[in-house]
Formats: structure tokens, sequence, C-alpha cells
């Protein structure tokens, strides 16, 4: 009995189950559908490895072997796709970076099993092994062998960087992901790298690989079955170059490589050196897995911390920790994801968020998460009520607040804001970041990884890291005002003196104008001075009103508004002037809201003029609205040059920052300042080479009354 394609079958339909899984519990996720294609190519490659094992003449071996060699060679591009977009924040941008590596590592091993597929095998040989074969490779095979090798070393990287950046409950999802994949593409590396030493295949390798793959189908299982791990979003760093471990391992292991292939030919009783290989492999998955437990880690803290009289929090560290991430943060975003991520791994709590309240104490923003990403805040529409209750609990609150049996409605909205699918992500506590009396925000944690409550003192250890952090947060907070401040004053000044020569300019070009019907029999100074003095005028003019709008305050006159109309209106304008098409999409259910009506087509009409320039005249532009929970969203989308996200964050919504030849940067400034008033929010959405959309989000309801 063939024992070898017997396992080979199993795996094969093991491997489909965990395929049909993943769709199930991923149906809407892009990245858990190349997973799911990444899994099912090594599910076929496995159903071919049986039939490879069954065959019953030389011819049939090769034939079966070929086809098994064609299939494998779609498994690192599918794979690498995986890598590079699995649990990152900005999988669209790290896709787009590795395009051409993605186009190689499916065009490379396609071309050398087909075209070159002459040249793939150049001999078949029975070595030792009555059940075994093996497998001479030829130009084309070994460079087959190169590039599988080289794009096992690449998934890994990627995977370890992205293990790497990930925290708390985000890391708690992925662990068994990692994993899995990682013990996969171990032991490919492995048998990649046997091959291109002995410029041959030995066909009880390819049991090797099955081993392997059943026990990461079965972490896979249970990472799915666990959570969602493919909905996690890691922010990683912005830095191209970076250090990785993988290196360093691959490194070592080559050594042993070499060690490995001495043994097994220098002691010839060693025959069943597929089986030790093996063992050793799944030994160091197993060894992998439990030095990532949170459990574990926990367990040999308390343990030393008991027996040898230990404190089980070396503050001295956790301070000197504390201080060296943060000294040189600029940033409210990153000292926020620095908080979280110290808390979560200090306490061995998953989830950690802060968030953050607004001047006037009657919102809260997203600042950071352990649990949640930006876009999944979004999307899940936390806070519906801008977290107001929350606010008016917490001002009132100088120590973390344990939410287990409390009855009040703002700790139960909590807990269901955080009803997520793992009991690990569920919220348990509530802490206040006040510094100097004022609330900054609030930072809100999960149980333990035991489920057990804080103790006394690790409360008052969460209070000191809470109070620090405020601390930071308002310097940061206050650092940005006085920079504002300076701005507009500079501003303030700038806007004077253009203002005083503008003026002065149009004054004199207007008297040109009115001059010019003394001479108007003279058709080509009339076309060419009319032309020019009238363009001038115009921007000169459009350029002193802008910069007026800089010294004055938004005074708003709200009414319950049409916000359809207004943006229908503002379509109506651009389109007579533009030669984008504009496409309206509008819901015409859409309650009446309360604004200025004028300051609000002014908004829309700045967003659609800057998406004509992005779009250019071959381009297209998209309004639309729709109505979300307790907001009216008005989107202007475009399908121009788009922005990177640095420009966002850093640049966007500054005065005189902009992107365009012929343009001074305050449309958006004020376009921001105006729905801000409106006690609403403008989103922006983007990327390069594809375009960008703005939403422009208001109350239905007025906030600020």
């Amino acid at each position: 009995m063939n024992y070898n394609g017997i396992l080979a079958y199993a795996v094969a339909m093991i491997t489909l189950a965990v395929v049909a899984v993943a769709l199930y519990r991923g149906r809407k996720s892009l990245v858990q559908a190349i997973f799911a294609a990444g899994l099912f190519l090594f599910a076929l490659e496995a159903a071919f490895t049986g039939c490879v094992y069954f065959s019953e003449t030389l011819e049939d071996f090769l034939f079966r072997q070929k086809i098994r060699f064609i299939v494998s060679s779609l498994a690192p591009s599918v794979w690498l796709l995986f890598s590079v977009s699995f649990a990152r924040t900005n999988y669209l941008e790290q896709i787009s970076k590795w395009k051409w590596v993605l186009a190689l590592a499916l065009l490379a091993p396609l071309v050398l099993t087909t075209v070159f597929a002459d040249a793939f095998v150049a001999l078949v040989l029975s070595p030792h092994h009555a059940s075994t074969l093996f497998i001479r490779l030829g130009w084309s095979g070994y460079a087959w062998h190169i590039v599988w090798m080289l794009a096992s070393i690449a998934i890994l990287m990627n995977l370890e960087r992205t293990f790497r950046h990930s925290t708390g409950h985000a890391r708690w999802q992925t662990k068994f992901i990692f994993v899995g994949a990682a013990g996969i593409f171990g032991i490919r590396l492995f048998t990649q790298s046997q091959a291109i030493l002995f410029s041959g295949v030995d066909t009880g390798l390819f049991v090797v690989n099955l081993g392997v793959l059943f026990i990461a189908d079965l972490f896979i299982l249970r990472a799915l079955f666990r959570g969602r791990p493919m909905s996690v979003g890691i922010q990683l760093s912005h830095q191209f170059l970076y250090t990785s471990f993988t290196i360093l391992i691959v490194g070592a292991y080559f050594i042993a490589l070499g060690v490995i292939a001495w043994i097994s030919i220098r002691f010839e009783w060693l025959r069943n050196i597929n089986l030790i290989i093996f063992l050793i492999f799944l030994t160091i998955i197993g060894l992998a897995a439990v030095l990532l437990s949170d459990r574990l880690r926990m367990q040999r803290k308390r343990f030393i911390s008991r027996h040898l009289k230990r404190p089980y929090y070396d503050y001295q560290k956790i301070w000197e920790n504390f201080t060296e991430r943060t000294t040189s943060v600029t940033t409210t975003g990153d000292l926020c994801r620095i908080i979280v991520t110290m808390v979560s791994e200090t306490m061995e709590i998953l989830s950690v968020s802060i968030w953050l309240t607004d001047d006037k104490l009657e919102r809260l923003a997203f600042g950071a998460s352990t649990v949640f990403t930006a876009k999944q805040v979004e999307e899940l529409n936390l806070f519906k009520d801008g977290g107001i209750d929350l606010i008016r609990a917490m001002a009132d609150q100088n120590n973390p607040v344990d939410l287990k049996g409390r009855e009040d409605d703002w700790a139960a909205d909590l807990i269901n804001t955080y009803d997520l699918e793992t009991r690990e992500s569920r919220i348990r506590y509530c802490v206040p970041l006040v510094a100097a009396g004022q609330l900054i925000g609030v930072m809100t944690l999960g149980d333990k990884v035991f489920y057990e409550p804080l103790t006394f003192e690790e409360t008052e250890l969460i209070k000191t890291i809470s109070d620090q952090a405020a601390a930071s947060l308002l310097h940061l907070r206050l650092s940005e005002k006085l920079r504002q401040t300076k701005e507009l004053e500079a501003f303030q000044t700038m806007s004077a003196f253009f203002m005083h020569d503008l003026k002065n300019l149009a004054s004199k070009l207007s008297l040109v104008t009115q001059n010019l019907p003394l001479h108007i029999d003279n058709p080509e100074f009339r076309a060419d001075a009319l032309k020019a003095i009238s363009q001038s005028v115009e921007k000169i003019n459009g350029m002193s009103g802008r910069l007026a709008l800089l010294n004055r305050k938004i005074d708003l006159v709200f009414r319950d508004t049409q916000i359809n109309d207004l943006l229908a209106s503002a379509a109506a304008d651009a389109g007579r002037t533009g030669q984008s098409v504009i496409v309206e999409k509008l819901d015409p259910a859409l309650p009446p809201v309360p604004a200025d009506a004028d300051q609000m087509h002014k908004v829309f009409e700045n967003l659609l003029m800057n998406a004509m320039d992005a779009a250019g005249p071959d381009g297209s532009i998209t309004v639309s609205t729709r109505l979300s929970d307790h907001w009216i969203v008005a989107s202007v989308s475009d399908n121009g040059c788009g922005m990177s996200q640095d420009y966002i964050d850093n640049h966007l919504f500054r005065p005189f920052q902009t992107t365009k030849k012929k343009g001074m940067g305050i449309g958006l400034y004020h376009c921001k300042t105006i729905v801000d008033a409106h006690g609403g929010k403008l989103v922006v959405q983007s990327e390069k080479g594809k375009g960008s959309v703005f939403d422009v989000m208001l109350p239905v309801a007025k906030r600020n009354e």
C-alpha cells in the first residue's frame, strides 16, 4: 500500500476544508480570498503529489510531476500578494509598491515550467530508498527552485515585519496564522534549498511538505475559529528599509542545512533523514507557538515573581521605556499608538484603546487602538452620539473605573460599543486621561489574558501611566495650538500686505478697463487688453477675498437646508466652467439638516473645483449623498492624481500649502473650518494615481445648541 499517496490525498482534503472555512469566515474580505486561493493551490499541489506517488510508469510519473510543478508555480505570487496585504491598513499601497515583484513571481515560474519544460528534468534516478525517486534537474528546474526559494524568503520577511508591528488583540488574533504560514514556507525554504544544493529533487521530501502543511492547517483553523484575523489592521512604519530577523534566521538556516546535508551523506545508516527533518520542523513550530503564548508568558512572570521574590513589574524600566519612546513624538496619533502598545505589552491586556476629547468636551475622536483601525471606527460608527455621556461620566473620575456590574447607561453603551466577536476584545475598564484638571481623553481596557481583574498594584500603575500619557497629550495639544496661533498671526500680517497692494493694483486695472471704450476702435488692443485686464482683476479680487477670510471668524446662520439642493447647485455651477464629467448620485430621501446654506455651498464649490483640477479635462467626478446613522454624508470623488497619506496627514488642511502650480492652499483650509463650525467632519480618502474622495459629514440634528 502506498501510504505516501494516501497521506497526500488526506492532506489535500483537509486543506480544502480549511479553504472552505476561510471563505465562509471572510465572505467580504479580499485578503481572506487571497489567503484561501493560496491554500487552494497547496491543496491542488498535495492532490497531484498523491497522483505522482501512484504513478505506474515513468511516463505517468513525469507527466503528473509536470502538472504538479505548474500548479506550484502559481503559489509564490499568490502568497507573496497575501504577505504584503495581510493585516495591513495600507495594503493597496503595499500591493502597488510590490506590483513588479508580484508580476515576476507569477511569470517566471510559469515560463520555466511551460516554455522551457524540456529543460526542467534532466534525469530520473532510483536512490537507496525503494519508495522514492530522485529527479535530476535541468537548468530550467534549477532556476525554478531558485525563484521559489527567493519568494519564500520574501514572504517570510513580509510576514515577520507585519507580526513585529502587531500588538495586543491584533497579535492575539493573527498569531496562529503567522505560525502556520511561517511553518509552510520555512519547510519550503528547506526543500527548495535541498534541490538547489543537490541539483535535484528527492520525492521523499514531498512527505515532509505534506506533514508540515497538515500541522499548519490545524494552526490556521485555530486562528479562523478564535476570531477574524483577516480583518485586523496593523499600521506599519513608513520606513522603506528595515531590520529583519528573517535575514539572520535564513543565514543560520543555511549553515544548519550544510550540516544536515553532510550528516545525510556521511552516515549511510541514517536512511530516514526525511522523518528526522519533519520532526525537527514540527518541534520548531511547536516551540514558536508556545513562546508566542500570552498566557504562558504571564505564568512565567508570575512564577518568577512568586518564587524568586522579585517584583512583578519593573517600574524603573517601564518609566524609562515610556520616556524613551515618547520623547521625540510630534503627532498625537503616534503618541496614542505608543501608549496603547506600551499598556498592552506591559499589562498583558489585548484590548487597549484611546479616545480623545475635543476642545468643547462634546465629542470623542479616535486616537489609537489595539482592536480597531481608524477605518473600522468609521465603518462601525462607534460612539454614535459623540460619546457625550462617557465624557460627562469620566469628567468626575480620577481613577480607573471597573465596568463589571455597573448599571449606568453610559457603561452599558460602552460595553455594547465593544460587543465584538472575541471575549479578549471586550471592554472591562475605563480610565480618564486628566491633565491640569482637564479631561484630555479616555482610555478603555479589556480583561487581562486570564480574564482576571486588575490588582491594586496594577490599578495604581495604570493610573500613573495614564497621568503621564495625559500630560504628554496635553503638551502636544498646546504645542499644536501655539503653532496654529503663530501661523495665523503670520497669515494675518501677510494678508494685510497682500490686500493693500492687490487692492491698489485692482483699482488701477479697473481704471484701465474703464478707459478701454476710448480705444474700442482698435480691434487688437481691445481684444488683448480686455482679456488680460479682466482676468487680472478677477484673479486679484479673488485672492483678496480669500485672504480676507483668514482674518475674520465665520458667523453661521443655521436654517433647515437640503444638502441635495446645495450639492446639485454647486455641481451645475462647476459643470458650466469645467470640462470634466460630473455624475450625480443623490439620495432623494435625505432629511433637512441645520446648516448655513451659503457657507456650505462654498464648501461644495471648492471641493468640486479641486476635483476638476485633479481629474483634468478627461477625468470624471461623482457627487453623491447618503444617510449614515445620525450623519448626512455628501461625497465628492474624482479619478485624478490622488495624494499620499503623508501629505493628507501633515499638509492638506493647512493654509498656504498646496500641490497646485497656481494655488494658495487656502480653499481646503476654509472648507474644513466651515465644516468644523457646523459640528461636522471632513474625511479624505486618497491614493496616488487613482483619485480622491472627500466626505462632508454633517449631523442630522444640531449638536451645538
